[in-house]
């Protein structure tokens, strides 16, 4: 997968977890490069999930 299409992806994603949790916002899923970790966090206190369980979701996205 190129970069393009990795960015591509993430949108749809982004998209599809914007529809599944209104309370998140495009600063909240903000993808920066080698960032996942600072964003994972700040999903995980917005959220109140764990990092298993954000993954799991994204996952079954």
């Amino acid at each position: 997968m190129n970069t393009t299409e990795g960015k591509g992806n993430w949108n749809e994603l982004k998209g599809k977890l914007k529809q599944k949790y209104a309370s998140l916002t495009d600063n909240d899923l903000l993808f920066v490069e080698g960032k996942k970790d600072e964003m994972l966090g700040k999903l995980q206190i917005k959220l109140g999930k764990t990092k298993e369980e954000l993954h799991s979701i994204i996952s079954a996205l």
